[in-house]
């Protein structure tokens, strides 16, 4: 089994907490770096939400794309 699959079993019923999770390590990353790399941070928690979210709970919202549970920043 893959790490990633791994990881999807051991997160089975705990997305939230994930999301959560990744939230936190972006967060990090980003303080820890002064921001110099936000996009790139960025990019990955979004990849981290859809392989986490999508895949482990089949939800998805009124577009297609799975529910990271964040708001879309305003245009």
């Amino acid at each position: 089994m893959s790490v990633m699959g791994k990881l999807k079993h051991m997160l089975k019923g705990h997305e939230d907490q994930a999301g959560q999770g990744i939230d936190k390590t972006g967060d990090f990353v980003d303080g820890r770096t002064q921001g110099k790399h936000s996009g790139q941070v960025d990019s990955a928690q979004e990849r981290l939400r859809r392989q986490m979210g999508s895949e482990q709970t089949g939800q998805t919202g009124q577009t297609g794309q799975a529910d990271t549970g964040r708001e879309d920043p305003p245009r």
